[in-house]
């Protein structure tokens, strides 16, 4: 596995960028050698600490992101690990065909820690709605005068789908997409 580090807003030292490496290396097994982990460290004002984690292998793209109080840059990378080797297992029999299936471990005893993998994904309500022409504006306050995360709009501009969402650290985002000719 490839590693890049980001430093937002704090300089790290090598052993937590080591320990950082150590960790994610457990995750290897389920992955090609092809495969690149960006690791994003920040702390913001009241010394809480930020780890991400974007691990991109086998045409899956998996990401974690996790808080630690006072400076515990650590327990954040712990924390976000876990995370993903959760979701892998959680979704292990979907992700061995984009992963390495001989890397799934064979089933856990019953005292090891519970994580059930999802058999079916259960699509419990479908809405259907018309996607009206709009700016990225009036797209986000729309969205908020109906208290959502998320609003799909259609372009005004060049009459691409759009999706606007709040993000959780504050600010909103934009997805555009591309059609495919």
């Amino acid at each position: 596995m490839k590693y890049t580090y980001a430093c937002k807003k704090v300089s790290l030292n090598d052993s937590i960028k080591e320990y950082a490496e150590k960790k994610i290396s457990k995750l290897d097994r389920y992955f090609r050698e092809d495969t690149t982990a960006f690791v994003t460290f920040s702390v913001e004002k009241d010394h809480l600490c930020t780890v991400e984690i974007t691990i991109r292998g086998g045409g899956t793209l998996l990401r974690a992101q996790t808080e630690a109080p006072d400076g515990d840059m650590r327990g954040a990378i712990d924390a976000a690990v876990g995370y993903i080797e959760r979701q892998i297992l959680k979704n292990k029999t979907r992700l061995s065909k984009r992963l390495r299936s001989e890397g799934f471990p064979p089933a856990a005893p019953a005292d090891d820690f519970e994580v059930a993998e999802e058999k079916e994904f259960n699509i419990v309500r479908t809405k259907r709605f018309s996607v009206k022409p709009m700016s990225t504006e009036e797209a986000i306050l729309q969205m908020n005068l109906l208290d959502h995360d998320f609003f799909v709009f259609r372009s005004s501009e060049d009459d691409s789908l759009c999706i606007v969402y709040q993000r959780k650290n504050g600010g909103y985002g934009l997805i555009v997409t591309d059609e495919e000719e």
